[in-house]
């Protein structure tokens, strides 16, 4: 795998913590009026974080050891509405949530730096993405990562777009 993309997943457990501490304590479960144009799930602040824990344990590790210990199997999408109902996502702890998530993605990058090429080349079915090789799996989860980064940056905009706006000289 690609040194770029194993830093890059890596480093996101940080990253997503910096994104998140930008929220302000009192908008951690706000929503905005509408979704419209946002670029991950609509989800707010600390449902976006308790989704990607739980994407990344219940998804994308069980994707990967599939993949690796079964011939191209169908791998189902995850529906991330329910699940975050079932969780009750919005009642989470966020300090909980980043543990949990730190723990998960430490094991993704140490599973996938010690594939090999012919390991990495082994395909599956992905539900909503088609045939796939674990390689596109990694970029996928890759990908999946910035999505969110991007939503809570969305969140943020709108935050201060729900803010009384002061008028300027």
């Amino acid at each position: 795998m690609n040194a770029t993309t194993l830093n890059t997943l890596a480093n996101f457990p940080q990253e997503l913590e910096a994104h998140y501490a930008a929220i302000p304590a009192e908008f951690k479960n706000w929503a905005p009026a509408s979704w419209e144009g946002v670029p991950s799930e609509p989800f707010t602040a600390i449902e976006q974080i308790c989704h990607i824990r739980d994407i990344e344990i219940d998804g994308y590790h069980v994707r990967f050891h599939r993949i690796l210990n079964e011939s191209s199997p169908t791998l189902a999408s995850i529906d991330s509405e329910t699940l975050a109902k079932e969780k009750s996502y919005a009642t989470s702890s966020a300090p909980e949530v980043f543990a949990a998530f730190r723990e998960a993605r430490s094991k993704t990058v140490e599973l996938i730096s010690e594939l090999t090429p012919e390991q990495l080349a082994r395909t599956a079915i992905f539900e909503g993405y088609g045939a796939l090789s674990l390689r596109s799996l990694v970029h996928y989860l890759c990908s999946h990562d910035q999505q969110h980064l991007a939503g809570l940056q969305w969140l943020l905009g709108k935050i201060e777009a729900s803010r009384p706006l002061k008028a300027t000289d």
